[in-house]
């Protein structure tokens, strides 16, 4: 039985053929360890693979359906775990020197469980930037991670190494989380489409991640059908997570057979008024021109939000102060923290105090009134998903050929008002990078950000393959 490549074939797909043993979820796992073996060395997506539990995590799965069991929906589908997330049997580095785990985890974390359960293989845990502080993937234990459309260029982050492994077909669903968009930049920068959840729609924990005001868990995968289909499984409250949200009242999943076209959508070419490359407004802009052919209503509006770097540093960053202050406190240790995360802690934990919080939370409150009369009346927001050019791995993307931090700009203000939010392919840069187009819901609307963004990626049509 031949295994197709993983990036021809859609999870629900691979899930079925494994259940109805056209093919074994014994040959779909030696499939992923192959390609690891033939790729990874090149793009460094993965810092840690046990084979051979994978192997016998396959068998039992086989042996289960070949009883008579049903394994799961997603019967077979070998998955990697971001390494900011706990999977028995693996230390969760967070890639840091500093704050690493020093022994193999014993349980794993409540999404990964929930994907173990529903018949996932656990290969290894993908790679990210030291507490996923930034949108690139590298780190000082592990190294950098590259992209497949091109191997001297970064993946995005802080889920690079997922975006990188999916991309280039070493699994063909994994684990991200996105405190400022660290799934959709990841997922544009690949050619992926991808979905940050409304906080506690995907459980964290049990441990607790930093950055809790901001961060959330979900599945990554190369289409956005298949991203629901695991979210199917992932989503339901727990006592783990005291952010943890009832499951949807249907599946997510079955809601985009035959997705609903918006009525009336925003078109916002600059989030807070930074001017996005040329060549990126130009390429979504036509992405949103196809959108208003097909009958959609577009409305285009200037900067829809304004002064989120201040609450975004205290909630982020400044969540992630707590987990680093030993090492603060410690100048030998800290120095052995990534030199631009050093900056940044310092500069948070010089303003973090409760009031300076709290003030951040009044300020995040605001701007959560404030999109929501702006999108009143209005199915979704559109958005480049990334304002610049794809970087140069450990370099900053470029805005019109300037380097510039603000290349990333676009994504973490959905995150300080709490928005769900996706990504889908608009096409390509004339050096052949792929384009994210952002498609931005109401509050808790992760079913019509899904529908939204299954329609334009059937309306766009795009199902790209990395070279590599």
């Amino acid at each position: 039985m031949t295994v197709p490549d993983f990036r021809t074939v859609s999870v629900e797909e691979l899930a079925r053929r494994v259940c109805a043993r056209e093919l074994t979820a014994a040959a779909v796992t030696d499939a992923a360890l192959a390609r690891i073996d033939e790729v990874n060395p090149v793009l460094n997506a993965f810092v840690a693979i046990n084979a051979d539990d994978a192997r016998a995590q396959a068998a039992a799965i086989d042996a289960r359906i070949d009883a008579g069991e049903d394994v799961g929906p997603l019967a077979g589908i070998p998955i990697g775990v971001k390494d900011l997330e706990d999977a028995a049997g693996f230390i969760t580095t967070r890639g840091s020197i500093v704050t690493s785990g020093t022994e193999p985890c014993t349980e794993d974390a409540t999404e990964v469980a929930r994907l173990r359960a529903a018949g996932c293989v656990v290969i290894g845990k993908t790679n990210t930037p030291e507490a996923g502080w930034i949108g690139d993937t590298f780190n000082p234990v592990f190294g950098a991670t590259k992209n497949p459309w091109n191997t001297d260029c970064s993946p995005g982050g802080s889920s690079g190494g997922t975006s990188a492994a999916i991309a280039s077909g070493m699994v063909p669903l994994a684990t991200g989380s996105d405190g400022g968009g660290s799934i959709r930049i990841p997922s544009a920068l690949t050619g992926m489409s991808g979905h940050k959840p409304s906080q506690g729609r995907v459980p964290s924990g049990p441990s607790p991640m930093g950055a809790a005001d901001l961060s959330t868990v979900g599945p990554m995968a190369r289409r956005i059908r298949d991203v629901a289909l695991a979210l199917d499984v992932v989503c339901g409250p727990t006592p783990g997570d005291l952010r943890s949200l009832d499951a949807p009242a249907e599946s997510y999943r079955s809601a985009l057979n035959n997705p609903p076209a918006p009525k009336r959508v925003l078109w916002a070419p600059s989030i807070e008024g930074q001017a996005p490359d040329g060549e990126i407004l130009a390429v979504c802009k036509s992405a949103v021109d196809q959108i208003e052919a097909a009958g959609v209503e577009v409305v285009e509006i200037g900067p829809v939000l304004a002064d989120l770097m201040g609450p975004f540093a205290l909630l982020f960053y400044g969540g992630m102060v707590p987990v680093f202050r030993e090492a603060m406190n410690d100048p030998e240790k800290f120095a052995l923290v990534t030199p631009g995360l050093q900056e940044i802690l310092s500069f948070a934990g010089d303003l973090l105090t409760p009031d300076s919080v709290e003030e951040a939370r009044k300020q995040a409150q605001s701007l959560s009134l404030k999109l929501a009369e702006k999108m009143e009346g209005f199915d979704a927001l559109l958005s480049p998903t990334v304002a610049g050019q794809t970087p140069v791995s450990e370099k900053s993307g470029t805005i019109d050929g300037e380097e510039t931090s603000a290349w990333v700009s676009y994504t973490y203000g959905f995150n300080v008002t709490r928005r769900p939010a996706g990504t889908t392919n608009a096409g390509f840069t004339a050096a052949g990078m792929p384009v994210g187009l952002q498609i931005v819901g109401h509050q808790l609307d992760d079913l019509g950000v899904l529908q939204t963004t299954a329609w334009i990626e059937d309306l766009l049509g795009f199902d790209p393959i990395a070279p590599l």
